[in-house]
């Protein structure tokens, strides 16, 4: 069985009128059970994630500003987030949630986190609604466990992958693709193994047609046992922090194209949801069901 991880503390309340749509994490699971997609039985509640394996990623001094809310009040501001005791369990629910999710992958060939996909954190800071870097901290503890040799990070969020560029700057056994837009935050980008910086309304056309010749081409570079996918929907043309073009069928298609070439060549793939920041949140959810309905169509049975 698919698993998904998803747990209440997901949605976190932020103050009236904040642009950052949290009831997503609340609709899709309702969404998928409604429509059948999936049972209850799919979903899994991560437990807060053991600081050890935090460490493993990030540095100790950011850590502890964040676990003791020292955090200067500039880097909170830069990740656009209140910083409370609650925000960090949160984060630390969603790593173990993408943990626990790679783990399940590994048995099944796919598995999911409703949240995830805080690209933005790095090392030692936290950016961009990002506090933790749940997929760089679940490959740093695949690799630390001897459960993956060779990992690809697969980021078309339409933000740059930066945190986890910067993360695995040095790291030869991961490499990190970020295709994104160029002229979008960050404005300060770091150097992934590739970067593919799309122009402002880039459609599915093109988009496509990138994707399907680069995959190929990484795939062979590095040989990956395990792929983590972070599959934003702030690609869509709906999207008011995306500037690309792309529609809802072409955003299932991408996820078809990377989830299909994961399973054709027997890679286990984690999928962490990413950005979405369409004005109707009807757009949002629908957009990301359709990356949950892909995969569990891909890998059932």
């Amino acid at each position: 069985m698919v698993k998904i991880a998803h747990h209440p503390v997901y949605a976190h309340p932020l103050p009236e009128g904040h642009r950052f749509p949290m009831l997503k994490y609340e609709l899709i699971p309702e969404q998928l059970l409604y429509e059948g997609v999936v049972t209850e039985a799919n979903f899994f509640a991560p437990e807060p994630l053991e600081e050890e394996i935090i460490l493993l990623t990030h540095q100790a001094g950011y850590w502890l500003q964040l676990k003791t809310l020292t955090l200067p009040l500039k880097e909170q501001r830069r990740i656009g987030f209140p910083l409370s005791a609650l925000l960090v369990e949160r984060e630390i629910r969603i790593a173990k949630g993408t943990i626990t999710a790679a783990l399940y992958a590994i048995q099944t060939g796919i598995a999911f986190n409703v949240a995830g996909g805080t690209h933005h954190a790095g090392s030692d800071w936290g950016e961009g609604f990002c506090l933790l870097n749940d997929q760089a901290i679940a490959a740093n503890y695949l690799l630390s466990r001897n459960l993956a040799n060779r990992i690809l990070i697969i980021d078309l969020d339409v933000h740059q992958g930066n945190g986890t560029a910067e993360i695995f700057a040095q790291e030869q056994r991961v490499f990190t693709f970020s295709m994104h837009g160029e002229k979008n935050f960050p404005f300060r980008k770091e150097s992934s193994d590739l970067d593919i910086g799309l122009d402002n309304g880039t459609g599915d056309e093109e988009f496509l047609s990138i994707l399907s010749a680069e995959l190929p081409r990484i795939f062979t570079l590095h040989q990956p046992d395990f792929v983590f996918y972070l599959s934003g929907v702030d690609v869509l043309g709906s999207d008011k922090l995306g500037k690309l073009a792309l529609t809802k069928a072409g955003c299932r298609e991408r996820d078809r194209i990377v989830l299909q070439y994961c399973k054709a060549h027997k890679v286990p793939v984690q999928v962490s949801m990413g950005g979405g920041y369409s004005p109707v949140i009807k757009d949002i959810i629908d957009a990301h069901c359709h990356t949950f309905k892909t995969g569990l169509e891909l890998f059932a049975g």
